[in-house]
């Protein structure tokens, strides 16, 4: 049975380790920083660290900027691995945050304009940063497991909407202002002390569903909510996302595996690809569980309770 490679955008947010781990290939988009220099997003910490940048990116927000890889870097990449006949499954941050879906799609027609005879497929992961890199590590799981590149792509369409985020944004101005979060301005002016609770929707924006007071309702609302909402943690990877908040991070790791036992977890940082638009205050467990309802009422329903019956 002849394999396929995976190449998935910048944006995945999965470190050097995992990307090697999983033969997983990362084409980088761009990060402009203040002094106007521009660099592959996940090289980042090459150049500071993560709490240089996110200090500094709290000082001077408007100082960084964003870029997805263009048509024609997607075309290269592309080229160099279907030139042999290797087929490509190819994901991308969620449309409705980026042109980078588009992109890939056209840069994969002008790829079949010299190849006609190769197999490239692209998926819109309706996610991004950790949340997508956990589907893209799912990708690679199932390819392991013997499956060709069109069963994995359609398990991906059929499932996406089972890639779930449970944790806090404690500073959700930069999400609103890169229009990254659903409802942003109900939530404003009520932040003090206050831990909003966000989920992906079913366009794969981030929407707030429920608002604790403090960091420990915080955390025994998302246990509720993980517990049901998650399906066989016990045999799941999970990721753990953090922009400055790698303690917070590290409680929320032991408190899952003490609940769930996971096969396996990990803390991941957000790279400036999308911490750039999230900001600092990200805390939050990405897993596969019951699809998300179309209008999260399921989920606010289930936060809602959480959270009172902590009261």
């Amino acid at each position: 049975m002849k394999s396929f490679a995976i190449l998935a955008d910048g944006t995945c947010d999965l470190n050097e380790s995992f990307s090697t781990e999983y033969d997983i290939r990362v084409l980088p988009g761009h990060v402009v920083l203040p002094d106007k220099s521009d660099i592959p997003g996940p090289r980042a910490w090459d150049r500071f660290s993560r709490d240089e940048f996110y200090a500094d990116l709290r000082k001077n927000p408007n100082g960084y900027a964003t870029s997805p890889a263009n048509v024609e870097e997607f075309r290269r990449a592309m080229e160099e691995i279907v030139k042999d006949g290797t087929p490509l499954l190819v994901m991308t941050i969620s449309s409705g945050m980026s042109g980078t879906f588009d992109f890939a799609c056209t840069a994969a027609g002008l790829v079949k304009e010299t190849y006609p005879d190769a197999e490239i497929r692209c998926i819109d992961t309706l996610r991004f940063g950790p949340g997508f890199g956990l589907m893209a590590v799912r990708a690679a799981m199932l390819r392991a497991e013997g499956k060709t590149m069109e069963e994995v792509a359609d398990w991906l369409e059929e499932n996406k909407n089972r890639f779930h985020q449970a944790g806090w944004l404690d500073d959700l101005s930069f999400v609103a202002k890169k229009g990254r979060l659903t409802n942003a301005k109900a939530f404003f002016g009520t932040l003090a002390g206050i831990k909003p609770i966000g989920e992906f929707d079913y366009n794969g924006m981030t929407t707030v569903i429920g608002k604790a007071k403090g960091a420990k309702a915080a955390y025994a609302a998302l246990l509720e909510y993980i517990g049901q909402t998650a399906e066989n943690l016990s045999d799941q990877i999970v990721f753990i996302a953090q922009t400055n908040r790698l303690n917070q991070a590290e409680t929320f790791k032991q408190l899952i595996v003490e609940r769930f036992h996971p096969k396996a977890i990990y803390i991941n940082d957000v790279f400036p690809s999308c911490g750039i638009n999230i900001g600092p205050g990200l805390m939050a467990a990405y897993y596969v569980g019951k699809p998300i309802s179309k209008d999260l009422s399921e989920e606010r329903a289930i936060i809602e309770k959480a959270l009172s019956s902590g009261k």
